[in-house]
């Protein structure tokens, strides 16, 4: 009978990768990857489970992490898919361990962490600051034509983001007790 060891994950890096460079060449990326599990208790209070996974990676994976083809760093998130193994050592007390870790077949950022440690967001977030103090003062230059009628006063007019002018009130909606009767079909 067939047997499948298969795991897909979807959580956090709990740190950046570690990658251990071999003699022979290889290299062997690890790091820590929590997920969370959110449920009701029996209180109907909300709460948090939070499981944490060991994961490795061989060959080309860990190359490109090495070689930061991908950058990886603590918090983002990640869909991982590999397999479960499990190995044992003697620590250095003479006892058996167990360890149980997921080596990845396939590793991809699904979103980020990276508000602060990232300069380059830092240089968009300014950039934006500045645009929106530049045009905050800007004086509508488009006035609406024709006969609309404002359905709320107390309504502000949205303003369309590639443009420093309002966008025209909504015309009226039609009479729901008008049957059509002038309709030449």
């Amino acid at each position: 009978m067939a047997s499948l060891n298969k795991v897909m994950l979807i959580g956090r890096l709990g740190k950046d990768p570690e990658v251990i460079s071999f003699e022979n060449g290889n290299k062997k990326m690890s790091v820590s990857l929590a997920t969370t599990e959110r449920y009701r208790d029996r209180n109907g209070e909300w709460a948090e489970q939070t499981d944490w996974h060991n994961l490795v990676a061989w060959g080309n994976l860990a190359l490109d992490i090495a070689e930061k083809r991908r950058n990886y760093i603590k918090g983002d998130m990640m869909y991982v898919e590999g397999r479960l193994k499990t190995r044992q050592y003697v620590d250095t007390q003479n006892i058996t361990r167990y360890v149980t870790e997921v080596v990845v077949d396939k590793m991809m950022s699904i979103g980020t962490n990276r508000v602060q440690s990232n300069p380059a967001y830092a240089s968009y977030q300014q950039s934006t600051t500045n645009y929106q103090q530049a045009t905050e003062n800007i004086q509508p230059t488009y006035q609406p034509q024709g006969n609309f009628q404002d359905v709320n006063t107390n309504f502000q007019q949205a303003v369309n983001p590639y443009q420093a002018s309002p966008m025209p009130a909504q015309p009226p909606l039609p009479d729901p007790t008008y049957g059509g009767e002038d309709l030449p079909f």
